[in-house]
């Protein structure tokens, strides 16, 4: 049976399902406006998530077919998965960033096979083993879209606008753009009191840019077509500190549960990254390369036990933070080297 939390003030949630992921479930909020629910991303694109979805909407007194909107923090598929459906089942609007919509549409024009090639010239590039590169050379020959799920997510139909009001009839819900773990990442900010009065300034549906106990995937985002160096860890950073500055009475993330003192998070998120920053200037002492640099650098487990796919992950967070020091004048590309190596300056 769905798991649906009631947060008072016409908000609920809907533990909703993410198969085979250590997450567990997305956190899908419903909201009640004048209009009919709105939702706060939709989950994973898969018939259990399904079911339990439309179970958690029964739980709480309505239906899919009754949804009015779905307003989508990220692009990712255990957020997005599921609005084509719900939009389809109810003739529910999509509203999405722009920076993240553009993602969309370049997924969806894009043959799987052009994305396997870019990322094997990426993790090429970055110093990967031959061992990693040869599954992404194979797909590249055998994809078939029908078979690859996030090759076709739904397009949006409106765009949300940062610092503006959704068109929410009767809330008030303000766009906050917090790039970093998507460039077109949302928070929603709910501008009503409390239902509980908690001393504070409204609730903040917060994504996955502010969790209780992890901190969120920083890696690199980028249009093959686009030759723009991106600073992904640094948008975060600057986003985390926008968001402090809200001090919302409870946030209410995508994951895990909702939680106070939203600032006091936030710090702790700054003092974690300036300490891997620094951990890594350590590490760059000797020359690396983005492979090898992720290869030493601390993960939930060690780097033998990391499976495919998180390794990928994993190079382009060790990426994204390299950049970061490039940008402060900490490390610098070893002039010459190929695949480049970076150094602590």
């Amino acid at each position: 049976m769905a798991q649906v939390t009631d947060h008072g003030g016409g908000v609920r949630s809907i533990r909703v399902p993410i198969p085979d992921n250590p997450l567990g479930h997305t956190l899908v909020y419903v909201v009640d406006t004048d209009r009919g629910p709105v939702l706060i991303d939709t989950g994973w694109d898969d018939p259990a998530s399904w079911e339990t979805l439309a179970e958690g909407l029964t739980a709480c007194g309505t239906t899919v077919a009754e949804i009015h909107g779905v307003v989508i923090t990220h692009h990712h598929p255990d957020h997005h998965g599921l609005s084509g459906q719900v939009r389809e089942a109810s003739g529910a609007w999509i509203a999405m960033h722009a920076a993240d919509a553009s993602i969309v549409r370049r997924t969806r024009e894009n043959r799987p096979e052009r994305w396997f090639a870019y990322m094997a010239a990426k993790l090429t590039a970055s110093g990967a083993p031959e061992e990693h590169l040869a599954p992404l050379r194979g797909a590249r020959t055998s994809a078939r879209p029908s078979t690859l799920p996030g090759f076709s997510p739904a397009l949006p139909d409106r765009e949300i606008v940062p610092g503006e009001l959704l068109a929410l009839p009767g809330r008030r819900l303000r766009a906050i753009w917090t790039p970093g773990h998507t460039p077109g990442h949302v928070c929603l900010h709910l501008e009503e009191d409390h239902p509980a009065r908690l001393p504070g300034h409204g609730r903040l549906f917060s994504g996955d840019h502010l969790l209780p106990r992890i901190t969120p995937h920083i890696g690199l985002y980028e249009d093959p077509d686009d030759v723009t160096v991106t600073d992904p860890l640094g948008d975060y950073l600057d986003s985390l500190e926008r968001v402090g500055r809200l001090d919302p009475a409870e946030v209410l993330p995508a994951h895990q549960h909702a939680f106070a003192d939203a600032p006091s998070r936030v710090r702790e998120l700054l003092v974690h990254h300036e300490e891997r920053l620094t951990g890594l200037l350590t590490l760059l002492s000797t020359p690396l390369t983005p492979w090898q640099l992720a290869e030493r650098m601390e993960w939930n487990r060690p780097w033998d036990q990391i499976p495919f796919g998180s390794r990928t992950i994993a190079v382009s967070e060790a990426e994204a933070h390299v950049r970061r020091l490039v940008k402060l004048g900490r490390a610098e590309a070893v002039t010459g080297s190929d695949p480049v190596t970076y150094v602590a300056v």
